[in-house]
């Protein structure tokens, strides 16, 4: 047996299918057929049934699929720590980052990390604060980079930049025009907001708390899975949000967006490590660049109603 027969049948496994896992694994269909006839000629163990024109796990096959995804994980665990001692010359590298972080603050980090370990892979998986954390602590990112809080005992937390929230509404909303902006002003607008679990939803409750408010106090009219969505839509004249500066600074400078002043904590961007994983020289590296890299900055000033005055 050698991992060659088993990536292909974990690939026709998965697939159901052994023309497709052939285009995917860049093989021909023969070659992909004669690899799986001969895992079962020698265990005579059947690992697929025939049926019509698709083909599909057998009992054997399916507690084998286990065993094959374990022992492939395995060695591609050894190869990383082959990387490692090869001085990074090659390998490869997990990240899962929130959406805050990903759209506005990685991607020119992930260019500066491939200049200087061209020969490491990076891939960049992206969700909200919890299913970040989640993977991490799974095994599925080295590094997991969120905006949101987190209290999870299998990981290392360790801040890495710090991240202004703004309030913001469209050009057109009374509260641009309004002396005062009450709590009560909070409960009677609508609100367009990102879906629980996000680290700019945990924000914003974070801010209604001190207020003596909850989310159930809120007009929420519509919740949005992206923060360009709920941008948008508040330009549109949808209702308010709470924003992190870097995703409102391109409405705020354009004029669709107005900055209301409203007492907002600011949250911290955080790396997120499993404490009991192997971390590798790659992981390490790209950590080490994190810290090297400043803090969003504030924007440029732009137009912004005064919570109390009104001015603009």
């Amino acid at each position: 047996m050698t991992l060659e027969q088993l990536r292909i049948f974990v690939a026709v496994a998965e697939r159901e299918h052994a023309t497709r896992a052939a285009q995917d694994l860049n093989l021909t269909q023969s070659a992909v057929s004669m690899a799986v006839a001969n895992l079962e000629a020698r265990y005579a163990t059947k690992l697929f049934d025939r049926i019509g024109r698709s083909i599909v796990l057998t009992e054997a096959g399916r507690v084998f699929l286990t065993e094959a995804r374990a022992v492939l994980a395995r060695a591609a665990a050894a190869e990383t720590v082959l990387a490692d001692l090869a001085g990074m010359k090659k390998g490869r590298l997990s990240l899962a980052a929130s959406q805050t972080v990903a759209a506005y603050w990685l991607p020119p980090l992930i260019h500066m990390y491939r200049q200087r370990y061209p020969g490491v892979a990076v891939t960049l998986s992206i969700a909200n604060t919890e299913s970040v954390a989640a993977m991490v602590r799974d095994g599925g990112a080295d590094i997991g980079i969120v905006e949101g809080e987190i209290d999870d005992p299998a990981l290392n937390v360790i801040t890495v930049a710090r991240d202004e929230m703004v309030l913001v509404v469209s050009a057109d909303h009374p509260w641009t025009r309004e002396g005062v902006v009450s709590t009560m002003d909070l409960t009677t607008t609508p609100w367009v907001l990102r879906e629980t679990g996000s680290g700019t939803r945990s924000t914003l409750e974070t801010a209604l708390s001190a207020a003596g408010l909850g989310p159930k106090d809120l007009d929420i009219a519509i919740e949005l899975a992206s923060n360009e969505a709920v941008r948008t839509a508040v330009e549109a004249g949808a209702g308010a949000t709470v924003l992190s500066r870097l995703v409102a600074n391109s409405g705020l400078a354009s004029g669709s967006l107005v900055e209301i002043n409203f007492p907002l904590p600011a949250r911290r961007f955080s790396a997120l490590r499993h404490k009991e994983r192997h971390f590798t020289n790659a992981a390490e590296a790209f950590l080490g660049l994190v810290r090297e890299t400043p803090a969003p900055s504030r924007a440029p000033q732009t137009r912004k109603a005064d919570r109390t005055t009104g001015a603009t």
